[in-house]
């Protein structure tokens, strides 16, 4: 005789009550960020965008008459183009700019341990504790025309350098404001590099730039990518340093929008810019994800 082995004993199916009841407890779950993201970003992305159509006056006010005068001006405008393209091109020097002063920083204090790591942490993050306008009158105390670089280069016999009203001003400050950022984006993205790969491509004779370029370079490449993400959104939009550091020399669309919005008083164009700001954004996102897919 041969025994046949009892089947496998199946879980009983959940009763119809209990299948449907997880989907209000979803609902719940998802309500509050649904309500936070609906009323504190896209009802105001919305009436930016409401605004953009309107009619604006040469007195300042605003006429709710739906128009594409401002779309078709920006759009024809050879300024805004040109103002569009300056602005991703500066922010791009600006995250490259940070990305290669904070990747030693952020590859050290991840190989670093113990009470020295968390010192290190500390320093890093602390400038965050201080507001980006203190930050940048400093820059301005160190770049200007008496400033300490250039009391410095005085001191040894060379000419003064123009480190202010210029690009080179608002890249260089941007830049330090940005390093704690991309610090910890780094940091944050830094969880596949396994010392034990470059010790085994050590042991196999390969010389330290390689082992940096074929194994440190690629495993890190996550956090570069937020990193740099991270960086360009902040640069795009950043208003202040540019501003004071620019002295209105440097035109980039954060503080042309500020000009539009609080000079002149042209809404409708100050919104339109906006929304070529969200654009912006919503183009370097789509290069993050497709870069990050191709990296993982």
């Amino acid at each position: 005789m041969s025994a046949v082995a009892p089947a496998a004993a199946m879980p009983a199916p959940l009763p119809a009550a209990e299948r449907s009841s997880g989907l209000p407890l979803v609902v719940l779950l998802l309500l509050p960020i649904v309500l936070v993201n609906a009323f504190g970003f896209l009802a105001p992305v919305f009436n930016l965008l409401r605004m953009s159509f309107y009619e604006s006056q040469a007195t300042g006010a605003m006429v709710e008459v739906y128009t594409f005068a401002t779309w078709a001006s920006v759009l024809r405008d050879s300024f805004y183009a040109e103002l569009i393209l300056n602005s991703i091109l500066v922010s791009l020097g600006i995250t490259l700019m940070t990305l290669v002063c904070s990747y030693p920083i952020a590859l050290y204090l991840h190989r670093s341990s113990g009470t020295w790591r968390t010192i290190l942490l500390v320093l890093v993050i602390s400038p965050l504790l201080t507001s980006a306008v203190v930050r940048t009158y400093g820059w301005v105390a160190i770049l200007s025309e008496n400033g300490l670089v250039n009391n410095a280069l005085g001191a040894i016999g060379i000419a003064p350098l123009k480190l202010m009203f210029n690009k080179t001003g608002v890249v260089i400050g941007l830049t330090e404001i940005l390093m704690p950022y991309m610090i910890l984006a780094l940091l944050a993205g830094f969880g596949r590099l396994d010392p034990r790969v470059e010790e085994a491509a050590s042991t196999l004779g390969a010389p330290p730039w390689k082992v940096f370029r074929h194994i440190v370079v690629p495993l890190t490449m996550p956090g570069i990518a937020l990193g740099s993400l991270l960086c360009f959104v902040l640069a795009v939009s950043s208003f202040i340093t540019p501003k004071l550091l620019g002295g209105g020399r440097v035109f980039l669309l954060a503080t042309e929008i500020y000009d539009q919005a609080i000079v002149t008083l042209n809404w409708p164009l100050a919104a339109t810019l906006s929304i070529l700001v969200l654009v912006i954004f919503g183009g370097a996102l789509v290069l993050y994800t497709r870069a990050l897919r191709a990296i993982m």
